[in-house]
């Protein structure tokens, strides 16, 4: 129960800070059958019942070809839970499998993100929620700066290219141990794909900086999303932001708290 009520405090201000879902909502939920999409569900279900606000919830699965084991088994669990499930093989991502098997995640992606969009039409969806967690953001952070030279992560609300759904990530607070932690209590069945075994170089190389510099910084993750949400673009490089003839040095005093405190500080 105490994990269940961090879970949805954390969720709840991510939701509340970004306005990711409001009045008359209709909310469909990306369900990969992973521990993050499972969380993600269970959290909405239980606010939907709690807020403030109407909202309804759905969720959807996308059949790649990629998954270790049957997905069926879902349909028990989530019809007990009285969620409105739509499970979809897509043929044209099967047959990439075949055709071209050493395809990259970027080409998955896009089949990926075009069979979403006709099942959230099909559902009449207007928001559309995936599971990316606290590291996910970190992840996407730390390899955006410091392997495509940009400063970006991922956004926590967008929108499909059309307007037609709004795209949240509603367990941006919400870190991997809390999800695998939560998933384990619900006794549901986890089923990953084949993708989540084969993370690519960039990736398992970042994962193992986290680990370890976990060991002795056990907040840094949070620390790094609070610091995507504390931006001061003077003390950056890009000449966009900057003023070259009126620069002081007024913020950087004031900085060096924030450093020690949030990282260099062991807890």
């Amino acid at each position: 129960m105490e994990l269940q009520k961090v879970i949805l405090r954390k969720v709840g201000e991510a939701i509340t800070r970004f306005k990711m879902i409001r009045e008359g909502d209709r909310v469909a939920v990306g369900f990969s059958g992973g521990k993050d999409s499972l969380t993600l569900l269970e959290a909405l279900l239980l606010l939907r019942d709690r807020a403030p606000i109407n909202f309804s919830v759905c969720a959807f699965t996308i059949d790649q070809g990629k998954f270790l084991k049957p997905i069926e088994p879902f349909r028990e669990y989530l019809t007990s839970r009285g969620v409105d499930w739509t499970l979809r093989v897509d043929g044209p991502s099967v047959r990439l499998i075949t055709e071209q098997p050493e395809h990259g995640c970027d080409v998955c992606s896009r089949f990926r993100r075009r069979a979403v969009y006709q099942i959230g039409r099909e559902l009449d969806a207007n928001v559309i929620a995936f599971g990316h967690t606290a590291d996910d953001f970190c992840e996407s952070f730390l390899r955006n700066a410091m392997f495509t030279g940009r400063i970006s992560a991922l956004p926590p609300v967008t929108y499909s290219s059309k307007k037609d759904f709004r795209l949240i990530r509603p367990l941006l607070y919400v870190t991997e141990d809390l999800t695998r932690a939560f998933a384990g209590e619900t006794g549901a069945p986890v089923i990953p794909c084949g993708c989540s075994l084969k993370t690519g170089t960039v990736r398992r190389s970042i994962r193992d900086i986290f680990a370890d510099l976990e060991k002795d910084y056990p907040h840094l993750k949070h620390t790094l999303l609070s610091a995507m949400g504390n931006i001061n673009p003077s003390r950056l490089l890009d000449l966009r932001y900057l003023d070259l003839d009126n620069a002081t040095d007024e913020a950087e005093s004031s900085l060096l708290p924030v450093l020690q405190d949030e990282v260099f500080t062991k807890s």
